[in-house]
């Protein structure tokens, strides 16, 4: 049988040629679409940080080499410590407490029907700026209870638990009338059955006269009775002190006590519109008449949110408002992939809901919370516009922070553009850290 043999085949060669055009090409379809993105990296970002870091340390004008004296002024400056310190109490304290929220609201709403509706309220503020939300709570805070929301609603509690005097406060017309507006006010002459007490008080402004006051007027009293007045002694064009006289207004609403002569309160009565009083059925003997304090508490004026002292927290609490929700968000996406098996299984095994959520919950959800930790760790460093429209002009350098202070001495009317500069390096450092464990965290996780 005869063999039968192939035609040798010719081995294709590669075109070096070809192949290297190839290679240009895909090259330069890269430089295509990488191009336009490097070159915007550079300038707006690449520059401006040499540039930041030269200007640095210079002067305010530019023109003279200063080398460190603009960073030693961070240090040394009373307004800049005061943003340093600001700024430390913001990281350790808004990104543990966003994340603490943010993983309590994720946790509760899996147990509710209406937990879209939840989220969506909480994660709403996410959707307006920084600048807008901190509007919001600047009108929030107002010191004012008609126009502070905050206020206005304390206010409302307080009122349930504790009542408001007629009087903010007021003097006697006379040495007779011995007291003070905290203690209240004493006749020193004692009273007895028959007689009329009266109780005459200064410094009332006009507008402090409780509504519904008529010409003051003092009741007619019987043998066994006290009677008495208490009234705004002031007449418009001269008076005599002591005396009830025409245009002289009564004291509504006061709240007056009959007493022994050991101190002790036998009875109380509350003034007529025109501040008379009577009590009926006195026995016969000597008796004290009193002004109690508490016709004197003022109502409530409202607490000063953006004041020196507690403009920092205030800022705070505006700023967790918006956040909470994108760490309810993320935490919640993380929770949804937890194996519902391991859970059922730690209940079985007798686990409490406080077990599982402490011993199988949290640590599952590690990655995730050091994801919301480390990016609000970030944003906290850099806060600036809510600080700005939050804090009044007043008590901005009782909130000041790092990024705050660079805008203010850069572009707030200081314009020294050298220690501007050297607060913003500043700040690059602070966030190099927090970066590189970002990055680190990564690069484990992938």
């Amino acid at each position: 049988m005869a063999g039968v043999s192939a035609a040798p085949t010719r081995a294709t060669v590669p075109d070096p040629q070809g192949s290297g055009t190839g290679r240009w090409r895909r090259q330069a379809v890269t430089a295509l679409f990488l191009g336009p993105a490097l070159i915007f990296l550079c300038v707006w970002l690449v520059y401006p940080t040499i540039r930041t870091l030269i200007r640095s340390f210079f002067d305010r004008s530019g023109s003279d080499f200063v080398f460190v004296d603009n960073y030693r002024e961070i240090f040394t400056n009373e307004t800049l410590l005061t943003a340093i310190k600001n700024n430390a109490i913001w990281v350790g304290v808004v990104p543990a407490l966003v994340t603490a929220i943010g993983l309590i609201f994720a946790v509760l709403t899996e147990r509710v029907s209406w937990s879209v509706a939840f989220k969506t309220v909480v994660f709403m503020p996410m959707a307006i700026s920084l600048f807008a939300a901190g509007v919001i709570w600047h009108i929030m805070y107002e010191k004012t209870p008609d126009k502070g929301a905050l206020n206005a609603s304390i206010g409302v509690v307080r009122d349930a638990f504790k009542d408001d005097g007629v009087l903010a406060a007021a003097n006697p017309s006379t040495p007779a009338l011995r007291g003070s507006a905290e203690r209240g006010f004493v006749l020193a002459t004692p009273v007895r059955p028959g007689a009329s007490a009266l109780l005459g008080l200064t410094a009332i402004p006009p507008k402090e006269v409780p509504g519904g006051a008529r010409q003051a007027a003092t009741p007619a009293a019987g043998s066994d009775a006290i009677s008495g007045t208490v009234w705004r002694d002031f007449r418009p064009g001269g008076g005599q002190p002591g005396r009830v006289e025409p245009d002289e207004l009564g004291v509504p609403g006061a709240t007056v006590e009959l007493r022994d002569t050991a101190g002790r309160t036998l009875a109380s009565r509350t003034t007529a519109a025109d501040g008379g009083f009577v009590f009926e059925s006195v026995d016969a003997g000597s008796y004290r008449v009193a002004l109690a304090a508490k016709t004197f508490a003022a109502p409530y004026e409202g607490t000063s949110w953006l004041g020196p002292k507690l403009i920092t927290p205030a800022v705070m609490i505006a700023y967790i408002w918006v956040w909470a929700g994108f760490a309810m968000v993320v935490i919640a996406a993380g929770l949804s992939a937890i194996s519902r098996e391991v859970l059922e299984a730690a209940r079985t095994d007798g686990a409490t809901e406080w077990q599982v959520f402490r011993r199988v919950t949290v640590p599952l959800l590690a990655p995730v919370l050091s994801v919301v930790f480390i990016t609000m760790l970030i944003n906290v460093l850099k806060v600036f516009d809510i600080v700005l429209s939050v804090a009044p002009g007043s008590s901005q350098d009782d909130a000041n922070v790092i990024a705050l202070a660079m805008w203010r001495t850069s572009f707030g009317g200081v314009n020294d553009f050298g220690l501007g500069s050297a607060i913003a390096v500043f700040l690059f450092l602070l966030v190099i850290p927090v970066l590189a464990l970002n990055v680190r965290r990564f690069r484990r996780e992938v």
